[in-house]
C-alpha cells in the first residue's frame, strides 16, 4: 500500500472515531446536569434536550444558557411541585446550583428577565447567521451528489454531523420560545417552522426513518423498502379514521394507524412494529428480487412467506383445537388483509410483555381481536374495540384491558414461589398458564376477559409453612406437576430403564444357564414378559402419582387416559404373571397355558414393535394418520401416547432414522457384549458357590440378614458394583463411538486440514479461488472465457481487499506488529503486471535464495529453472521482480533510456527462448544487479526533489554499467545500430537525463514492493508470531475449503440481529481497576503486560509510543488512557470486547456490500480495474452503511442501565461510550419510573431502546410501558424477553456478554444464514449451532450461547428461552427443548466460530459447574424433558438422555459406584465374610471375580471420557501435537481436576433433585491471580467434597485395618488406588490449584483467618463469609421439606455401620456374636462411652457467659472430669480385654457415628430447637469442622515448609492456565514497575 493510501485509511478511521466519540478520550462522560434527569420526570423528554442545548451554547452566550436552565427548572417544578419523585429533589437542587453559578458569572448589573424572550429571539437569529443555516444543508447535498465513492466522504461526514448539531440546538430554542410566548413576530414564527421542517432526521428512529422524509438515510431509497412501506398504506377496505387522530405530516396514514386507534396500542409499540414489519417485508422481497425503482411493488410471494411464518403457530393452534381461523379461506385472503393480520399479531406480541412467554395465550388474544377487527371492518366504522375499552369507555388501552389481567395473575403466582424456595407443585409457572390454552376450555374465558374465571384467581400470599389459597377456586397445575423426586428419571425415560433391566435379566438367564439355549432357558427367558408388564405397571403408578396437584385442572380426557392405563397395566401384570407362574408349574412347553402365554406375549410384543418402530417411518406415520378415522386405531394411539399440542410429528426421514438406528445398534452390541462377557458371566460361578455356602461361614458380628439367607448381602456386595457399572457404561460406549464417528465426519468435512502456519504459507495460492467459491458472490462466475492466468489474477484481486482488511483488523487488535502487517498484506493485483502478486511473507528472502542458486549453478537453463521452480513462491518472486522492474523502468525512463530497457528485456526474452540464458548472461554477477536495483528503488520510493532526481539518474547509470560490462555476454552485432546509438548517448551523458519521477500511486506501490522484495533477507516463515493471530488465520483459511452454502449478494442475504443480555458485569476496565494491586502488589495492568508482552509492544507502537515507555508516560494523554483501557478490556471478559466483536458483522457487511456495488454489467466491465477492489472509505459509504443497517442489528439489553445512569455508576458511562463509538449499537433497558397518582407515588416500568445522539448522549427511540415489574421469573430470560421486541430480521444470534467475534468469521455469516434454506431433514433448521473458541483456555466447547435462532419461528412460539423461576434456571437449553417439541430442527456447523470466555479459577469453575449441575437437576423435573423422553423414538431418546440429564446421572452413578464398592468391601471386612470365603473356598482367587471386584472404576471412566478430547486434538492439531497436548495436560494434573469436577457435579445434581436450591452463581469474570484463603475454600467445598472425601478415607482405612487380601499390601494398593486418588483429589485439589497455595507466609495468614472465622459466633446480619455459625445455618437452608428430612435421615444411617462392625472387632469383644446379652455388652457399652464423651465435651465447652459467677467451680468440675476420664481409660485397659489399638479403633468407630447423629439432628433442625438441643448440636458441628479443617490443613502446612513445593506449584498452575509463558516468578516476587505510581 502506498503512503498516500495508508494516510487516507488512517484519516477515514480517525474521522469515524473522533466524530462518534466527539473528539475526546473522555467523550463518554456526560458533562453538566443533562443526562441526569430523574426517571419520574422523563415522561417529558423536553427537559433533557433543553439542558443539553444549554450545555452546547454555554460558551457562546451564558445568558441564553441560563434562560434555558431556568425554563427547564420551571418545567420540572410543574411536573412535580412537591419533589416527591425519586431523585427529583436532588435534581432540582443541582439544577438550581447550576443556575446560580451562571448568575454569578454574569456581567455587573441586575437581570431584566422581562427581556429574556427578546434576548432568546435575538440569539436565535444570530445563531442561524453564525452557522450559515440557509446554506448548510445545500452544501451537504452537493457533497452527497458529488459521488458516493469520491474523496469527499470524510468532509461529508463532518458536514452531516455539524448540520445535525446545529438544527438540534435550533429545535430546542424554537421549542422554548413557543412555550414562553404566544406573541411572536410572524417572521420569527415562519423562521422557526422552516428550521423545524429541516430537522427531520433529528427525530428519533431506529433503522428506517418511517415518520419523516430524509435525504441523509439511504435505506429509504432502496426499492424494496419503498415497496414494503407502500404495501402498508391505507387500503380501500379500511374505514376512515377520525379527523383529530394525530398522523405525522411527513407520511400518509397506514393500517398501523387504524390498529392503533381501534385497539389502543401504545404509540411507540406501533412505531416499533411498523419498522419491524417493513424490515421483514423488505428483506423477504430482496430475496425474491429487487422491485422496479420507478414503481416499487411488493410480490405476493413475499407477503405470503411473512404471513405463513408469522402466523404459523396460530394456524397450528387452530388446527389442534379444531376451530376455524379468523379467515374462512386462506387462498381467497387478499394481500392487504394478510398484512393487516400480521400487523395485528405483531402489535399484540410487541406489547404483551411477560405474556410473550405464553404463545398460545397470544394466539387466543389474536384470535378474538382479529374477529373483533373483522366486525369493525364489516361495519365500515372505525371505533375503539370493546375488549380494549375501559368500563366507562373513556380510555382505550390494549395493555390495561387485555395484557394487565393476565400479567397480574402470572405475577401473583410467581410472587408466591418464595423466591424459588417453594415447591414447584405449589404454584403455577409460565408453562401452566400457557398450557391452559391447549384445550377448548380456554374459550370459557370469553372475550373480553371474564375476570371472575378461576384462571384469573390469585393465590393468597404464602405464609412461612403453608400456602393459603383464595378459596376453592384457586387453579392447580396444568397437565404436569414438577414433584421433586428422582423418580422423574424413570418416569421420563422408562423405556430406557425397562430395556436395560430386561436385557440384564436376559443376559443373566443365559449366563446362569452356561450359555445353553434349551427349553429351560426359553422358559426363563420368557420371564421377561412379567418383568415388562410389572415395570409398565410401575410407570402407570407414577403417572397417577406425578399428576397429583393437577387433576382438578387437567383435561378429563387426559385424566381418563391415566386411570385407564393404570387399570390396564394392573390387570395385565396380574394376568401375565399368573399365566407365567402356571406355565412354570406345568413344566411342559406343549401345554395350553404355555402356548397361550407365548401367544399373548407375541401379540403384545408385535403391537409394541409396530407402534415403536414403524410409526417412526414417515410413510407409516402418514398411513396411521389416515387411519385415525377408525376409532380403534385412534384409541390405541391415544392409550399409548398422550397427544399434546407440542411434540407432534417428531419423526425423522426414513434414511436418517435407519442410519441412526444402525449407529445405536453398534453401541448396544458393544455394550451388551462387554456386559455379558466381562461383567455378568464371570460372576455366575462365584455367585453359585457363595449361595451354596450356607452353614460354614463364620460372621464376626451378629448378622441379621445374610447368615441364614444364602449369604444375601455378600451376593449383593458382589453384584452391586457390576450393576452400577452396567447402568452407566452405556454412556461410556456412546461417548467413545460418538467420538470416533465425529472424528470421521470432521475429517470428511476437512476440519483441521490447515493446522499450522506452515500450512497457511504452503496453500496460500489456493486461498483466492477457494474464497471466491465460498465467501464471495461473483456475478461473473459463469464466464468461462477468462483464461487461467486472468482468472487467478481476478480471484486474487477480489480476495485481496478482504484479506487485507483481516490483516488490518489483526493489527488494530494488536496481535501483529506494523512490520508483520506489511508482510502479510496482499497487493491489490489491479495493475498492469500479467501475474499474481502474493504477500511479502511468502516471497521474503526468495530472491536471494534464487540468486545463490543461479550464481552457483553450472546447469542448463531448464535445469536451473526447474531448481528454482521447486519452491513455487521462489518462482513467483523471480517472475515478479523480472516483470516489476521492466514495468518500472519503462515508466520512468524516456527516449533512449526506455529504448535501452526494452532492448535488454528483448535480449533476455530471446535468450530464454533459445535456452541460453546461462550463456548469454553472467548469472554469477546477479548480486551486483540486485544491489544497483535496490539502490535505485530506495531513491525512487522517496519524494521527488532535484537532489533525489540526480541520485536516481546516477543509480540508473550504475545499473547500466553493471549490466553492460559485467552481465551481458550476448552478441551485439545482431542489433548493432541500437547498441551503437545507446553507447553514443551514454558517452555523451544524455542516456538517462530525461527521467520521469514516479507519481502514479500504483507505480509507487510497485516501487516500494520491489524494494521490499530486494531488501528483506530474513525468512518470514514464522509470520505472524502471535499465537492468537496464527490460530485465527489457520481456522479461517481452513474453513475456505469446508462445505458451506454459497454466498448470496448482501442485498439478498437474510437479515439478522445479535442479542446480548447484560446486567452489571464489567463494561470497560477503569484505570483504578487496572492499577489496583492485589495482596502480592500485582496490578491487573502489570499482569496483562507480562501475559501479553508482544501485544503490549504492538499497542505502544500503534499509539505512537516507544516500546520502552513507562506507564506514567501514557497517563499524560487522555486519548492514550482511553486506548489503554480498551486494550486491557479487550483481553478480559468485558462487554466492550463483546461489542467490538459483534460490530465486526456490520463492518463485514459494509465491505461486502461496497465491493459488490453496481449492476452485473458494471461489474463485468470493472473486472481487473482499480475501482473493483478499491476499499478506501468503505465505512463512510452511505449505501454500504444503509445496507448494513438493513441486514444487521445489534441490541444489548442492559437491564438496569436506567438505574445505573441515575446512580451515576461508571458502567452507565462506559455503556454510553460504547454507543458513541458504535453508531449501530442499540441499548435496551428497563426504566423504573415513579409517578404521582392521587397523591401517592407509584412505580411504572418501561422497556426502552436508546442510541447515541450527535451530542454523545442517549437518544430515546422507543419507550413501551410494561404492565408491571418484568422480572417475575429468572433474570436473564426476563431481560431478554423485554428487549426482544427491538430486534429485527429473520434470525437472531444469542451472544453472552463474555463472548467475542472476529472480522474474518463475520465474513461467513451470510453463508451460515443460508443454512436455514438448506436440506437438513424433514424440517428446516430453526436453530443453527455455532462453534466456540474458548479464549480463556485452549478447550473448544459448544453449549448454546452463540446459536443463531430462526427469529420469527421462536418469537411466535414463546421466545428464545424459558423463564419460570428455578425450574428454568438453565434457560438456554430450554429454547432447544421448546424448538424441538414444536417441530423445529437444530443443526451444528463447524466452519464458523465465535470467541467465548470461561471461568479460569477453580472456584469460578466449580461455581459454574455447580450451577449447570443444579440446572440439570431441575431439568429432570421439567415437563420438557418428560415430553422429549416420551415422544422421541427410542434411539433419539437415548441420545437425548445421555447428552443432557443422563450425563449428570451417570457422573453421579460413577461416584456412587466407588461408594458401593467400598461399602461392600467394608461389609466383607467387618462381617468377616471376605476372610472366611477366601480361607475356605478360595473364591476370590477366581480371575473373573477379581476382575469384577478390582476394576479401577474412576480411571477407566476418566480415560474413556477423554477419548473425544484426544480425537479432537488429533483432528485439529495432528497426531504428534495431540499426544504432546494430552501428555502435557496430564502433567498439569488434568486428572485431578477431572476427578474433583466429578464430585462437584454429583453433589449439586443430587442435592438439587432431593432438596432444590439451584440458583444462578455469580462466578466473576476477572483475571485469577489472587490467592484464595483457606477458609474460603473450606466454605465452598466442605460439604460437596471434603466430607465425602473423608468418608472415603475412613472406608479405606477400615478396609486396610480389617480387610483380608491374600496378595498383601500390593493387592490392597492395586485394589484401592483409584479410590485413594479420588479422595485425595477431593480433599486437596482446591489448594493445589490455588495461587501461592503452598507459600509459608500465606499459609500462616490462612490459619489465622480460618481460626477467627471458626470461633466468631456471629449474630443477626452476619454473613457466612464472616462467621462459621452463619455459614453453617446457610449450609442447612436447603433442607426444608418433610420428604427431604426423611431422605437425609435415611442416607445418614450408613454412618452407623462403622461402630457396629468395629465394636465386634475389638479385643474386648472376643469371638461372641450370639444374640445373648453378653453379645451386645460391648456394643451397648460403646454407646455409653459415646454419651460420656459428649457429656465431657459439653463440660469443657460450657458457655463462659453463663458460668461467669462460678468460674472456680467450673474449673474444678472440668479438672475432676478430665482426671476421671483418664483414670477410667487406664482401668479399662488394665483390668479388661480392652487394648490400646482398641482405643484408636473406638475413635475410628465414633467419628462416623457422631457425624451420622449430627447429620440427622441437622436435618430435623426445627425439632432440635424445640427440644432445646440445637446449641449443643451446633457446638459438636463446630468441633467436627475444626477437626476436618485440621486434617486438611496439616499436610498443606507441612508442604509449605519446603520452598521448592511452592515454586513447583506456581509453575504448574500458571503453565496450565496460560500457554504463552508467564514469568510468574517475577510477578510473585513483587518486581513490579507500578510500585512507583
Amino acid at each position: 500500500m502506498s503512503g498516500a493510501e495508508e494516510l487516507w485509511e488512517r484519516l477515514v478511521r480517525a474521522a469515524l472515531r473522533s466524530e462518534r466519540t466527539r473528539a475526546g478520550a473522555f467523550a463518554g462522560a456526560v458533562t453538566g446536569i443533562a443526562g441526569n434527569v430523574p426517571s419520574s420526570l422523563e415522561n417529558n423528554r423536553d427537559i433533557d434536550s433543553i439542558l443539553r442545548a444549554a450545555d452546547e451554547i454555554e460558551d457562546e452566550d451564558p445568558n441564553v444558557s441560563r434562560i434555558l436552565c431556568e425554563h427547564a427548572y420551571s418545567q420540572a417544578q410543574n411536573l412535580d411541585p412537591n419533589s416527591e419523585g425519586r431523585g427529583v429533589l436532588q435534581f432540582k437542587t443541582g439544577l438550581m446550583s447550576v443556575i446560580k453559578q451562571k448568575l454569578a458569572k454574569r456581567e455587573v448589573g441586575m437581570i431584566d428577565r422581562g427581556q429574556d424572550i427578546a434576548r432568546l429571539q435575538e440569539f436565535y437569529k444570530l445563531y442561524r447567521e453564525r452557522n450559515r443555516v440557509d446554506t448548510l444543508k445545500e452544501e451537504e447535498k452537493k457533497l452527497r451528489e458529488s459521488g458516493v465513492f469520491s474523496g469527499n466522504l470524510g468532509e461529508l461526514e463532518r458536514k452531516t454531523v455539524k448540520r445535525k448539531r446545529v438544527f438540534a440546538t435550533l429545535k430546542v430554542l424554537g421549542l422554548v420560545l413557543q412555550q414562553l410566548t404566544k406573541d411572536m413576530p410572524e417572521e420569527m414564527t415562519r423562521m422557526i417552522e422552516s428550521d423545524a421542517a429541516m430537522t427531520e432526521d433529528l427525530i428519533a428512529y431506529n433503522i428506517i426513518p418511517l415518520d419523516l422524509q430524509t435525504i441523509t438515510n439511504a435505506v429509504v431509497a432502496f426499492p424494496e423498502v419503498q415497496a414494503a412501506v407502500l404495501s402498508l398504506k391505507y387500503f380501500q377496505g379500511l374505514p376512515s379514521l377520525p379527523a383529530d387522530f394525530p398522523i405525522p405530516s411527513t407520511r400518509a396514514a397506514d393500517m398501523f394507524d387504524f390498529l392503533h386507534y381501534v385497539f389502543g396500542f401504545q404509540k411507540d409499540n406501533v412505531s416499533n412494529q411498523r419498522e419491524n414489519i417493513v424490515h421483514l417485508l423488505a428483506n423477504e422481497q430482496s430475496r425474491l428480487g429487487i422491485p422496479d425503482a420507478s414503481e416499487p411493488k411488493l410480490d405476493e410471494a413475499a407477503v405470503q412467506n411473512v404471513f405463513m411464518k408469522s402466523l404459523g403457530n396460530y394456524i397450528s393452534w387452530c388446527s389442534y383445537l379444531c376451530i376455524q381461523p379468523v379467515w374462512s379461506n386462506l387462498e381467497a385472503l387478499s394481500k392487504d388483509k394478510k398484512l393487516l393480520f400480521v400487523s395485528l399479531y405483531f402489535l399484540v406480541w410487541g406489547e404483551a410483555a411477560n405474556v410473550r412467554f405464553l404463545p398460545e395465550c397470544l394466539c387466543y388474544i389474536f384470535h378474538h381481536m382479529a374477529r373483533e377487527m373483522d366486525e369493525i371492518l364489516r361495519q365500515r366504522n372505525a371505533q375503539p374495540a370493546n375488549s380494549c375499552s375501559s368500563e366507562d369507555g373513556a380510555h382505550v388501552s390494549f395493555l390495561d384491558q387485555v395484557i394487565a389481567p393476565v400479567y397480574d395473575v402470572v405475577s401473583a403466582e410467581a410472587a408466591n414461589n418464595d423466591n424459588g424456595r417453594a415447591p414447584h407443585s405449589g404454584w403455577r409457572n409460565y408453562d401452566d398458564f400457557n398450557e391452559f390454552f391447549w384445550s377448548l376450555h380456554c374459550f370459557d374465558l370469553s372475550w373480553p376477559w371474564r375476570k371472575s374465571s378461576s384462571f384469573f384467581q390469585k393465590p393468597k400470599p404464602r405464609t412461612k409453612y403453608l400456602l393459603k389459597t383464595a378459596g376453592s377456586q384457586r387453579r392447580g397445575k396444568t397437565s404436569f406437576v414438577e414433584h421433586r423426586t428422582f423418580l422423574h428419571l424413570y418416569h421420563s425415560f422408562h423405556r430406557l430403564w425397562i430395556f436395560l433391566v430386561m436385557m440384564f435379566q436376559g443376559l443373566a438367564v443365559i449366563a446362569f444357564n452356561d450359555g445353553r439355549f434349551n427349553s429351560r432357558t426359553l422358559r426363563e427367558i420368557l420371564s421377561l414378559g412379567p418383568t415388562f408388564v410389572v415395570m409398565k405397571f410401575f410407570e402407570s403408578v407414577l403417572d397417577v402419582l406425578m399428576m397429583y396437584g393437577a387433576y382438578s385442572t387437567t383435561r378429563r380426557v387426559a385424566v381418563s387416559r391415566i386411570l385407564l392405563r393404570f387399570v390396564w397395566f394392573s390387570c395385565a401384570s396380574v394376568f401375565i404373571c399368573f399365566l407365567y407362574v402356571k406355565a412354570l408349574q406345568e413344566q411342559d412347553t406343549s401345554s395350553v397355558i404355555f402356548k397361550l402365554y407365548v401367544i399373548v406375549i407375541g401379540i403384545y410384543a408385535g403391537v409394541q414393535f409396530f407402534l415403536s418402530f414403524l410409526m417412526r417411518i414417515p410413510a407409516c406415520h402418514l398411513l396411521t394418520n389416515q387411519c385415525d378415522q377408525w376409532s380403534l386405531v385412534r384409541f390405541v394411539k391415544w392409550m399409548r401416547q398422550e397427544r399434546y399440542y407440542v411434540g407432534r410429528g417428531m419423526y425423522e426421514r426414513t434414511s436418517d432414522f435407519i442410519k441412526y438406528t444402525v449407529f445405536w445398534l453398534v453401541i448396544l452390541s458393544a455394550k451388551f457384549s462387554f456386559a455379558y462377557f466381562l461383567q455378568i458371566k464371570p460372576l455366575v460361578k462365584p455367585t453359585k458357590v457363595i449361595v451354596s455356602m450356607t452353614d460354614n461361614i463364620q460372621y464376626s458380628w451378629h448378622d441379621l440378614v445374610s447368615k441364614h439367607n444364602h449369604n444375601a448381602l455378600t451376593v449383593v456386595t458382589l453384584w452391586a458394583p457390576v450393576v452400577a457399572i452396567y447402568l452407566l457404561d452405556i454412556h461410556v460406549f456412546y461417548t467413545l463411538i460418538s467420538a470416533v464417528w465425529g472424528f470421521l465426519l470432521g475429517a470428511r468435512d476437512r476440519l483441521g486440514e490447515i493446522r499450522s502456519i506452515e500450512s497457511v504459507h504452503k496453500l496460500f495460492e489456493e486461498f483466492p479461488a477457494a474464497f471466491m467459491r465460498t465467501l464471495h458472490y461473483n456475478r461473473t462466475a459463469g464466464n468461462i472465457s477468462i483464461q487461467a492466468i486472468e482468472k487467478r489474477k481476478t480471484d486474487a484481486a477480489r480476495f485481496s481487499p478482504f484479506w487485507n482488511e483481516i490483516i488490518r483488523n489483526l493489527r488494530e487488535e494488536d496481535y501483529i506488529a506494523n512490520f508483520e502487517m506489511e508482510l502479510l498484506e496482499m497487493p491489490r493485483n489491479s495493475g498492469d503486471l500479467a501475474l499474481v502478486q502474493w504477500p511479502l511473507f511468502l516471497l521474503a528472502n526468495k530472491i536471494f535464495l534464487a540468486k545463490d542458486i543461479a550464481a552457483e549453478s553450472r546447469d542448463s537453463q531448464d535445469e536451473l529453472w526447474e531448481r528454482v521452480s521447486k519452491d513455487d513462491y521462489m518462482k513467483y518472486a523471480v517472475e515478479e521482480c523480472y516483470n516489476a522492474l521492466r514495468y518500472i523502468l519503462t515508466e520512468i525512463l524516456q527516449g533512449e533510456g526506455r529504448m535501452w530497457a526494452e532492448r535488454v528485456y528483448q535480449d533476455i526474452q530471446a535468450s530464454i527462448q533459445n535456452r541460453s540464458i546461462h550463456i548469454d548472461f553472467q548469472l554469477n554477477k546477479l548480486a551486483l544487479v540486485i544491489q544497483r536495483v535496490t539502490a535505485l528503488m530506495g531513491i525512487l520510493k522517496e519524494a521527488g526533489t532535484p537532489e533525489m532526481e540526480k541520485g536516481a539518474i546516477k543509480a540508473v547509470q550504475d545499473l547500466y554499467d553493471v549490466i553492460q560490462h559485467d552481465v551481458l555476454s550476448i552478441d551485439k552485432r545482431e542489433h548493432y545500430d541500437t547498441w551503437n546509438l545507446l553507447s553514443k548517448a551514454r558517452t555523451e551523458g544524455r542516456l538517462f537525463t530525461n527521467l520521469k519521477w514516479p507519481s502514479d500511486p500504483e507505480l509507487r506501490t510497485q516501487i516500494k514492493r520491489l524494494h521490499s522484495l530486494l531488501t528483506i533477507k530474513d525468512s518470514a516463515a514464522n509470520v505472524p508470531t502471535n499465537f492468537e493471530a496464527r490460530r485465527r488465520l489457520e481456522f479461517f483459511t481452513n474453513s475456505l475449503f469446508m462445505d458451506m452454502p454459497a454466498a448470496k449478494p448482501v442485498r439478498e442475504m437474510m437479515s439478522f440481529s445479535v442479542f446480548t443480555p447484560y446486567y452489571s458485569e464489567i463494561v470497560l476496565y477503569s484505570m483504578s481497576e487496572l492499577l489496583k494491586k492485589n495482596e502480592d502488589g500485582i496490578s491487573t495492568l502489570f499482569y496483562l503486560q507480562k501475559i501479553y508482552p508482544d501485544e503490549w509492544k504492538n499497542f505502544l507502537a500503534r499509539i505512537g509510543r516507544d516500546e520502552n515507555s513507562t506507564d506514567t508516560e501514557l497517563f499524560d494523554s487522555p486519548a492514550d488512557i482511553l486506548e489503554l483501557r480498551f486494550w486491557a478490556s479487550y483481553r478480559g471478559q468485558t462487554l466492550a470486547r463483546t461489542v467490538r466483536g459483534m460490530m465486526y458483522y456490520r463492518k463485514a457487511i459494509m465491505l461486502q456490500s461496497y465491493l459488490e456495488r453496481g449492476t452485473a454489467e458494471d461489474e463485468e466491465a470493472a473486472v481487473g480495474t482499480k475501482d473493483a477492489t478499491n476499499t478506501q472509505g468503505f465505512e463512510l459509504s452511505p449505501e454500504a452503511r444503509a445496507q448494513a443497517d438493513l441486514k444487521f442489528t445489534y441490541v444489548v439489553t442492559c437491564q438496569i442501565y436506567g438505574k445505573q445512569k441515575e446512580e451515576q455508576k461508571p458502567e452507565a458511562t462506559d455503556i454510553a461510550l460504547l454507543m458513541q463509538r458504535n453508531e449501530a449499537l442499540r441499548v435496551a433497558f428497563i426504566d423504573e419510573v415513579e409517578t404521582l397518582k392521587e397523591g401517592r407515588v407509584q412505580r411504572e416500568f418501561f422497556s426502552k431502546l436508546v442510541k447515541a445522539d450527535i451530542n454523545g448522549k442517549d437518544k430515546e427511540i422507543y419507550s413501551i410501558k410494561l404492565p408491571g415489574n418484568p422480572k417475575i421469573g429468572e433474570g436473564k430470560p426476563e431481560n431478554q424477553n423485554h428487549a426482544i421486541v427491538f430486534t429485527r430480521g429473520n434470525a437472531v444470534q444469542t451472544i453472552d456478554m463474555n463472548q467475542d467475534n472476529y472480522f474474518e468469521e463475520a465474513l461467513k455469516m451470510r453463508n451460515l444464514l443460508e443454512e436455514f434454506h438448506h436440506d437438513h431433514g424433514i424440517r428446516p433448521p430453526t436453530i443453527l449451532g455455532v462453534r466456540e473458541h474458548v479464549f480463556t483456555g485452549r478447550v473448544r466447547m459448544h453449549y448454546g450461547h452463540p446459536d443463531v435462532f430462526d427469529r420469527v419461528f421462536h418469537i411466535t412460539r414463546g421466545g428464545i428461552s424459558k423463564a419460570s423461576r428455578v425450574i428454568n434456571i438453565s434457560e438456554d437449553i430450554f429454547a432447544g427443548f421448546n424448538s424441538t417439541l414444536r417441530q423445529g430442527n437444530i443443526t451444528h456447523h463447524e466452519y464458523i466460530q465465535v470467541g467465548k470466555g470461561r471461568d479460569v479459577g477453580l472456584n469460578q469453575i466449580a461455581l459454574f459447574e455447580g450451577k449447570v449441575a443444579g440446572g440439570n437437576g431441575e431439568q429432570v423435573l421439567s415437563r420438557d424433558v418428560f415430553r422429549l423422553g416420551q415422544l422421541f423414538d427410542f434411539f433419539r431418546m437415548m441420545s437425548f438422555y445421555f447428552t443432557t440429564v443422563g450425563y449428570y446421572f451417570c457422573t453421579m452413578l460413577t461416584v456412587l459406584t466407588v461408594y458401593v464398592f467400598l461399602y461392600g468391601k467394608a461389609y466383607l471386612a467387618l462381617s468377616g465374610v471376605g476372610e472366611t470365603i477366601q480361607e475356605r473356598a478360595q473364591i476370590l482367587q477366581n480371575t473373573a471375580l477379581s476382575a469384577a471386584l478390582n476394576t479401577q472404576f474412576l480411571f477407566q471412566i476418566g480415560i474413556f471420557t477423554a477419548v473425544p478430547m484426544i480425537l479432537g486434538f488429533i483432528l485439529e492439531q495432528g497426531f504428534l501435537k495431540a499426544i504432546v497436548s494430552f501428555v502435557t495436560m496430564q502433567l498439569q494434573l488434568c486428572s485431578v481436576f477431572f476427578t474433583f469436577s466429578l464430585g462437584t457435579k454429583t453433589h449439586y445434581f443430587g442435592r438439587t433433585i432431593l432438596h432444590g436450591g439451584a440458583r444462578y452463581q455469580a462466578t466473576g469474570r476477572g483475571f485469577v491471580v489472587r490467592h484464595i484463603r483457606f477458609c474460603e475454600n473450606y466454605r465452598l467445598y466442605s460439604r460437596s467434597h471434603f466430607v465425602k472425601g473423608l468418608e472415603v478415607v475412613v472406608l479405606l482405612i477400615v478396609y486396610l485395618a480389617y480387610g483380608y487380601n491374600e496378595g498383601g499390601t500390593l493387592s490392597y494398593i492395586l485394589l484401592t488406588v483409584s479410590s485413594w486418588f479420588m479422595a485425595l483429589s477431593w480433599l486437596y485439589a482446591p489448594y493445589l490449584f490455588n495461587p501461592s497455595g503452598f507459600e509459608w507466609q500465606k499459609t500462616v495468614e490462612d490459619f489465622r483467618d480460618w481460626t477467627n472465622w471458626l470461633l466468631y459466633r456471629g449474630g443477626i446480619g452476619v454473613k457466612g463469609e464472616e462467621s462459621w455459625e452463619a455459614w453453617w445455618e446457610e449450609e442447612l437452608a436447603h433442607i426444608r421439606t418433610f420428604s427431604g428430612r426423611i431422605m437425609e435421615t435415611i442416607l445418614s444411617l450408613r454412618f452407623f455401620i462403622f461402630q457396629y462392625g468395629i465394636v465386634y472387632k475389638l479385643d474386648a469383644q472376643g469371638n461372641n456374636t450370639s444374640l445373648t446379652v453378653s453379645a451386645f455388652q460391648v456394643y451397648g457399652l460403646s454407646w455409653v462411652v459415646l454419651a460420656v464423651l459428649i457429656i465431657l465435651f459439653k463440660v469443657f465447652t460450657f458457655s463462659q457467659k453463663i458460668s461467669v459467677n462460678f468460674q472456680l467451680l467450673l474449673r474444678f468440675v472440668q479438672g475432676v472430669a478430665f482426671l476421671m476420664a483418664i483414670a477410667g481409660l487406664a482401668v479399662a485397659v488394665v483390668f479388661t480385654n480392652l487394648s490400646v489399638p482398641d482405643i484408636f479403633a473406638g475413635i475410628l468407630a465414633f467419628i462416623p457415628t457422631g457425624w451420622g447423629i449430627l447429620s440427622i439432628a441437622a436435618a430435623w433442625k426445627p425439632l432440635m430447637k424445640k427440644l432445646g438441643l440445637w446449641k449443643s448440636i451446633r457446638s459438636i458441628a463446630r468441633l467436627y469442622d475444626a477437626g476436618m479443617g485440621m486434617i486438611i490443613f496439616i499436610p498443606i502446612a507441612l508442604f509449605s515448609w519446603f520452598p521448592f513445593v511452592s515454586t513447583f506449584q506456581t509453575r504448574l498452575m500458571f503453565n496450565q492456565a496460560f500457554s504463552r509463558g508467564l514469568e510468574i516468578s517475577l510477578i510473585l516476587a513483587g518486581n513490579n514497575p507500578n510500585t512507583s505510581l
